[in-house]
């Protein structure tokens, strides 16, 4: 009997091949979209989660400005309201901004204690000698408040306090009995300065250094992936506490740092370039972004980026009233 059983021909393998081959090929090109789907999804999700986390940081700090409890208002004067028990004339790793009285604490000089400065790295004729690795062109700000609620026993070695009245304020350590101030409260005294610079990886994070009892030798690593800050500063110009302008920093004056004689910041636009962690080969970054004002050319590397922002009006405009 004959055996009818056959094999493939050559031509009918070759096919075989071909449709395999293009089967396999349409599979490696599926997965690898949908890899390059999961990385996008993923580095905008980054982004804007660190944003996010960012500007809250700064926002709840920020927006407490000036609050010096039951004396907010009225200007700190050492030995006329304001009093320093066992706080060093220096403070040990101080950062002193510019003007005549811009330390951590006020000092006995006929000048208003700067609650609030700020300066763009490299660009500005004034800066902080106390930070390493600023990166260029982005901003710095510091801002001197108390922290609350008020507390009731004072005694942390490594914090400052401020005991207040309503017409005076006395400035001391958390170490031994706190001083007495009748009807006064307790308050945690707090020096902070945020800016930018790159990690031991070099990935650029937002960073804020903290006062306590070493000073402010300390930098504290908030977000990853910020690149760039930039803060518009909003001028009341008519007294009603409402910002009729914003302005960069290097056109804020002097007495607007001071808030001397009604030229007062009542609130600020911060803006931040987040950018990714990781590179994405697949991915070109030919974008131009605009933070306020300034303008970031376009870096063509393989790093996503997204510009996030936010307006801070502050608690305590009216920081000094006369």
């Amino acid at each position: 009997m004959m055996d009818t059983h056959r094999g493939f021909s050559l031509v009918e393998l070759m096919v075989a091949s071909v449709i395999s081959l293009f089967l396999a090929l349409g599979l490696f090109t599926m997965f690898s979209m949908s890899q390059t789907n999961v990385t996008t999804t993923s580095q905008l999700g980054q982004l804007q989660e660190n944003g996010r986390i960012a500007l809250a940081l700064m926002e709840r700090d920020i927006s407490q400005l000036g609050f010096m409890g039951d004396i907010t208002g009225t200007d700190l004067i050492v030995g006329s309201n304001t009093t320093l028990v066992g706080v060093p004339p220096a403070v040990f790793n101080d950062c002193v901004g510019a003007g005549a009285n811009n330390a951590t604490f006020p000092g006995n000089i006929s000048a208003h204690f700067r609650k609030l400065w700020g300066y763009e790295n490299g660009v500005s004729a004034n800066s902080l000698a106390c930070l390493n690795g600023v990166k260029a062109r982005t901003d710095v700000i510091q801002i001197k408040r108390l922290i609350g609620p008020s507390v009731v026993n004072p005694s942390d070695a490594g914090r400052f306090y401020m005991a207040t009245t309503s017409n005076e304020a006395i400035i001391f350590q958390g170490t031994g009995a706190p001083p007495v101030l009748a009807s006064g409260r307790y308050w945690e005294y707090q020096h902070h300065i945020y800016f930018i610079a790159d990690n031991a990886e070099g990935i650029p994070e937002l960073r804020r250094k903290t006062l306590s009892a070493t000073g402010l030798g300390n930098d504290e690593q908030l977000v990853e992936g910020i690149e760039n800050m930039r803060i518009m500063y909003g001028f009341d110009n008519d007294g009603d506490d409402a910002a009729d302008s914003y302005m960069p920093v290097q056109n804020v004056t002097t007495l607007m740092w001071d808030n001397a004689l009604f030229q007062r910041l009542v609130s600020l636009r911060i803006f931040l370039l987040v950018r990714s962690t990781e590179e994405d080969d697949s991915y070109t970054n030919d974008v131009t972004y605009t933070l306020g004002d300034k303008t970031i050319a376009a870096t063509n590397d393989h790093f996503r980026r997204k510009v996030v922002s936010t307006t801070i009006v502050l608690e305590n405009p009216v920081l000094i009233r006369n």
